[in-house]
């Protein structure tokens, strides 16, 4: 696919068919994360791949919509305080922009691959800490729920209502 077909066909999906994802393909996707850049180059990300039923069980608990629970695979996107970059003029953890720069690489590469995907950030992380076992500075920032998503299926009747670039835009 060319980049701006990519771009253009992402979507938050939220309706997966139950087709398996190979081993490969999950690699592939990880893979365009790893490339992502970071503050500092630091790469302060850690993935975990969750496939087993117990740990996307714990997942689907932490974010309780019946659409969630049909995914084929989770991708929990942590961040490592303990190594992402801190700007110096006021300390500013760099951390999450780290890991949204790299979810959003996974989130191109699956569109690009024919997966679908949605970012959820409205989670009960006290329930992926306990289920990871995360330690303190290992901090679950995205959920990722990955399938091959239904042939009909259209998210947005709005039709990506996005502003004009007048109204983001300020040339100076």
């Amino acid at each position: 696919m060319e980049f701006n077909e990519v771009i253009n066909k992402r979507k938050s999906v939220r309706k997966y068919t139950d087709q398996k994802i190979d081993k490969e393909t999950i690699e592939s996707i990880i893979e365009s994360a790893r490339l992502a850049p970071s503050a500092v180059n630091k790469q302060p990300w850690k993935f975990y791949i969750c496939t087993s039923d117990k740990v996307k069980a714990s997942i689907c608990e932490s974010y309780n919509r019946e659409w969630f629970t049909k995914a084929q695979i989770y991708i929990v996107a942590c961040g490592d305080h303990s190594q992402s970059w801190k700007r110096l003029s006021d300390n500013k953890d760099h951390c999450e922009i780290d890991i949204a720069i790299a979810v959003e690489h996974i989130v191109l590469k699956s569109t690009d691959l024919g997966l679908g995907t949605c970012w959820v950030c409205n989670f009960n992380t006290q329930i992926i800490r306990d289920a990871l076992h995360l330690p303190e500075y290992i901090e679950p920032i995205v959920l990722l729920p990955i399938g091959y998503y239904e042939d009909d299926y259209e998210p947005d009747p709005r039709n990506k209502n996005r502003k004009d670039l007048n109204e983001i835009v300020e040339w100076i």
